[in-house]
């Protein structure tokens, strides 16, 4: 079980730094959707480049150090890391209260209902799969 769990989340990170590499690259499928918005469409923010570069290699970061939970490259990383991710992804399901989150205000843009259809619910499976593995792992 903690096998799959851990190539689950593997993969999950993998598959989304892919596309942050995407974007990296000009690509603009989705990107309507992934930069909170307020309530008549305007982006809360723009993401510089070198923003989605260290998103997109974190993403990749992660997955590896899920890959190591299955392969055993680095046999005593402490757990720290491994709790860490499925915190600040609960944390990240949780959101800002404003634009973000499970208890976010504004519900009506693009990025809003994208939110709450795929990235909430994301980020509580990544976060319920990670704290699963740590509990199972120890």
């Amino acid at each position: 079980m903690t096998t799959a769990l851990a190539l689950l989340l593997c993969a999950t990170f993998f598959i989304l730094g892919t596309f942050h590499f995407y974007w990296l690259g000009g690509g603009n499928w989705g990107l309507q959707q992934v930069i909170p918005a307020k309530e008549h469409g305007e982006k809360t923010f723009v993401v510089p480049k070198f923003a989605t570069l260290i998103v997109a290699l974190g993403l990749m970061a992660v997955g590896f150090l899920y890959l190591n939970r299955v392969l055993g490259w680095i046999s005593h990383l402490p757990s720290v890391f491994y709790w860490s991710v499925p915190v600040v992804f609960a944390l990240r399901a949780i959101g800002d209260f404003k634009y973000v989150g499970l208890f976010k205000k504004v519900k009506n843009s693009d990025f809003a209902k994208a939110d709450t259809k795929i990235f909430v619910p994301l980020c509580l499976g990544i976060s319920t799969a990670g704290l699963l593995l740590q509990a199972l792992a120890q």
